[in-house]
């Protein structure tokens, strides 16, 4: 029979955790938006480095078509100001939603609210996005109705982005 050694002065036996629930992981929604992002790499990587904006424009308004109509709406508007405000961001789908890139990297993107059960949806920016101002910036907002009003500024804010 193997001799059992003495614990080690200062050192507790493992116990069960009783008082705070253990995590999940990834929400469903989040691996699905992985599920997506495999799946686009692949795509990309079947299409070749010459794949070019037409393929990720329709990738773009097919997944703004899947969008809820308050979604949607917001969506192809977003669409048609990033576009005039930056024709250089070549559009593409990028985690499953719209997203905008300059030289392979993203630049700016939607997310609808239904995309991660979220009560609004939200317009954000990368780390490639140049808008870095002082020491603290938005790097995201949220959008809840008709973006009329913030055009102007929403086109302002993408130019900078990409200056």
């Amino acid at each position: 029979m193997a001799e059992r050694k003495p614990a080690r002065k200062g050192t507790r036996p493992f116990s069960k955790r009783t008082t705070a629930k253990a995590s999940k992981g990834f929400t469903d929604e989040e691996r699905a938006a992985m599920r997506e992002r495999a799946q686009e790499l692949k795509a990309a990587a079947r299409r070749g480095p010459r794949a070019g904006r037409a393929d990720g424009e329709s990738d773009v308004l097919a997944k703004i078509a899947e969008m809820a109509e308050r979604d949607r709406a917001m969506a192809e508007r977003l669409h048609a100001i990033i576009k005039a405000s930056a024709p250089a961001l070549l559009p593409r789908s990028w985690y499953g939603m719209p997203a905008y890139a300059k030289d392979g990297n993203v630049v700016c993107f939607f997310q609808s609210a239904q995309k991660f059960k979220t009560r609004y949806a939200t317009f954000g920016f990368s780390d490639n996005a140049n808008l870095d101002e002082g020491a603290m910036w938005p790097t995201s907002f949220a959008l809840m109705k008709e973006l009329t009003a913030e055009e102007a500024r929403i086109g302002a804010l993408v130019k900078k982005a990409v200056s």
